[in-house]
C-alpha cells in the first residue's frame, strides 16, 4: 500500500482501508478550530492587562474569528464540494496557521483581531470540509459512529482548549495560544496528504455565487449585529446590519427558489427530520455555549481560578461528552433520532436551570453537575442530529451540507453568547448600581460596571490608595461577587426559558420513528422540478 493515497473516494470500490485515520486527522483538524474560541476565553485576562484592551476591544477579538466563520461556511463547502474537499481543508488549515502565527507576534490591538479574522476564514474553510470528507469516505453503515466521533471531538474541545492555553500561561506570554495552532495545523496538512483520500463533487453544476453572496451578507449581517448592538448600542452600524439581515433571508430564499442549482436547496425545510435537526443544533448551542461562557468566568473572577485551574475544572465536562457520545452510539439506532434529540435538549435545558441557584457563596461544586449535564446533552444529541441532516444531502452537496450544520451550530453559539452576555452584562450592571451606586466617583463606577474584571481592578486601585483601604476594597469586591453571581442566575433562567422553548419546538418538528424516506434520493427529483421551474421563470 502506498504512503500516501491519491485515488478519489468516490472511484475506490470498496470502503477506504485506511479511513478511520483518516477521521483521527479530520478529528485533529476540528479540535484546532473549536479550541481556537474556547481558549480565549483564558486567555483574554492576560491580553486585556498586556494590549490595554477595552470591553468593545475584547469582545471583537473573540467575534473577529465568529463573524467570518459562521457568515463564509455555507459558501466554501461549495465551492469545496466542485473543486476539492482534500484541497478545501488543507488550504484551511494553512490559512488557519497563518493567522495564527500573525497572532502570536503582535501587540496591536487591530492587528490581534485581523489574525482572528484571518483564522476565522481558515476556520471556515475546515469545518464543512472535515464533515464532508467523513460522509464521503465512510460507508453508510459505520456513517453514524464517525459522526459520533467527530461531534465528540467539538465537546472534547471546549475543555482542551482551555486546559491548554491554561497550561501554556503559567510559564508564557498569551501569544503563545495563538502559536499552539501552528504545530498541529502542520500535523493536519501533513495527515491529509498522506491519510485522507481526495474527494469531490461528481456532475455538479455551477456555483450559485449570487445566493453565496446573499448568505454571507446576511449571516454576516445576523451575527454583527446581534454582537455590536446589545452590547455596544443600537447605532447606525448595528441597525443597517439589522436591517440587511431581515432583507436578506427573504431575498436568499426567493434567490434559491428560483435558481437551477441553488447554494442551499431551501425546500429541504419542508423535511421534517432536516429542519428539525437544524433547529436543535441551532437552540442547543445557544443555550450551552452561552453558559459555559459565563460559568467559565465566574470560575475566573469570582472563585481566583487561574487558566490552569479552569481548564481542570472543565474535564468533567470534557468526560460527560464522551459518555453521552457513547451513549447515543447505543441507543439512537434502536429509539431513533427524536427521543434521543430530546433526552438531550431536556438534560441541557435542566443544566442551564441549575445555573439559577447561583449565588455569591457559590463554589465550583454548584457548577459541577450543570457542567456535567451539558457535556453529556452535547455527546447525546449532537451526532444524530448531525448525521440527519449529513443524510438530506446527496453526495454531490457534501460541503454544502457541512456547511449548513456548522453555521447551524455556529450561528447557535454566537447568538447564544451575545444575547446571553448581553442580558449577563445588563443584569450586572443594574445590580452593581444598587450595592455600590454612590460609593465610588462616577469615572470609577463606570469602570466597575463595565464588567466583572473591571471591578475587581477598581478595588484593586482603592486598596492601594490612602484615601480607600482594604475595608473598602474588600466592600467593592463583595459586591461585585453578588452582582456578577445574580447576573448569572438571572441570564440562566432566561437561557433556560428559551432552551425549553427550543426544545419544545425541535420535538413537535422532528417526526417519530414512522417516518420513512431517504431525502438524499429524492433530489434528482427535486432539482428537477427546480430546472422547470427555472425554465419556466426564465419564458
Amino acid at each position: 500500500m502506498p504512503l500516501s493515497v491519491t485515488t478519489p473516494a468516490e472511484k475506490m470500490t470498496g470502503p477506504y482501508p485506511r479511513r478511520w485515520w483518516a477521521l483521527l486527522v479530520l478529528c485533529l483538524s476540528l479540535l484546532i478550530v473549536v479550541m481556537a474560541n474556547t481558549s480565549l476565553i483564558v486567555a483574554a485576562p492576560d491580553m486585556t492587562t498586556d494590549l490595554g484592551l477595552s470591553s468593545s476591544d475584547l469582545q471583537w477579538v473573540i467575534d473577529g474569528y465568529t463573524v467570518p466563520y459562521a457568515a463564509l461556511m455555507l459558501v466554501l463547502g461549495s465551492i469545496g464540494d466542485k473543486y476539492s474537499r482534500r484541497g478545501a481543508l488543507v488550504l484551511g488549515l494553512l490559512i488557519f496557521a497563518g493567522g495564527s502565527v500573525i497572532g502570536g507576534l503582535v501587540d496591536q490591538t487591530a492587528l490581534v483581531i485581523t489574525a482572528r479574522a484571518i483564522m476565522g476564514v481558515g476556520a471556515a474553510v475546515v469545518m464543512p470540509a472535515t464533515l464532508s470528507l467523513l460522509v464521503a469516505i465512510f460507508p453508510r453503515a459505520e456513517r453514524a459512529r464517525a459522526i459520533t466521533a467527530w461531534s465528540a471531538t467539538s465537546g472534547l474541545a471546549i475543555a482542551a482548549g482551555p486546559l491548554a492555553a491554561g497550561g501554556l500561561l503559567e510559564n508564557h506570554a498569551w501569544g503563545s495560544t495563538f502559536l499552539m495552532n501552528v504545530p498541529l495545523a502542520v500535523v493536519g496538512v501533513i495527515g491529509a496528504l498522506l491519510l485522507v483520500p481526495p474527494s469531490k463533487a461528481e456532475d455538479m453544476g455551477g456555483i450559485d455565487y449570487i445566493g453565496g453572496l446573499l448568505s454571507i451578507a446576511t449571516v454576516g449581517s445576523l451575527v454583527y449585529a446581534t454582537i455590536e448592538g446589545p452590547h455596544f448600542g443600537w447605532g447606525t452600524g448595528p441597525i443597517t446590519a439589522a436591517v440587511v439581515a431581515a432583507l436578506g433571508v427573504p431575498a436568499f430564499v426567493a434567490w434559491e427558489l428560483r435558481h437551477p442549482h441553488p447554494m442551499l436547496n431551501v425546500r429541504k425545510f419542508r423535511q421534517r427530520p432536516f429542519s428539525g435537526s437544524m433547529l436543535a443544533v441551532l437552540f442547543f448551542f445557544f443555550g450551552t455555549f452561552g453558559s459555559i461562557y459565563y460559568a467559565t468566568q465566574f470560575l475566573q473572577f469570582v472563585l481566583g481560578y487561574n487558566a490552569l485551574d479552569t481548564g481542570v475544572r472543565l474535564l468533567p465536562l470534557a468526560g460527560a461528552v464522551f459518555v453521552g457520545a457513547a451513549v447515543t452510539g447505543r441507543l439512537a439506532p434502536k429509539l431513533g433520532v427524536k427521543p434521543v434529540v430530546g433526552t438531550g435538549m431536556v438534560i441541557g435545558t435542566v443544566g442551564v436551570f441549575l445555573l439559577t441557584r447561583i449565588d455569591a457563596g457559590s463554589t465550583y461544586t454548584d457548577f459541577l453537575a450543570p457542567l456535567v449535564m451539558l457535556g453529556f446533552a452535547i455527546g447525546l444529541s449532537l451526532s444524530p442530529a448531525t448525521d440527519t441532516i449529513m443524510g438530506s444531502f446527496p453526495e454531490s452537496e457534501l460541503g454544502v451540507g457541512g456547511g449548513a450544520n456548522d453555521t447551524a451550530l455556529e450561528l447557535g453559539a454566537s447568538l447564544g453568547i451575545a444575547i446571553l452576555g448581553s442580558l449577563l452584562a445588563t443584569s450586572y450592571k443594574d445590580r452593581l448600581t444598587d450595592l455600590a451606586g454612590g460609593h465610588l466617583p462616577a469615572a470609577a463606577m463606570d469602570t466597575a460596571k463595565d464588567s466583572v474584571g473591571g471591578g475587581l481592578a477598581v478595588a484593586e486601585q482603592i486598596a492601594k490608595s490612602p484615601s480607600g483601604g482594604a475595608q473598602q476594597a474588600q466592600a467593592l469586591v463583595d459586591a461585585v461577587h453578588e452582582s456578577f453571581a445574580h447576573a448569572i442566575a438571572h441570564t440562566s433562567l432566561i437561557g433556560g426559558i428559551i432552551m425549553a422553548a427550543g426544545t419544545m419546538i425541535v420535538l413537535a418538528v422532528l417526526p417519530g420513528r414512522k417516518h420513512k424516506g431517504n431525502h438524499a434520493k429524492e433530489e434528482p427529483a427535486v432539482a428537477a422540478d427546480q430546472a422547470k421551474e427555472y425554465a419556466d421563470n426564465v419564458r
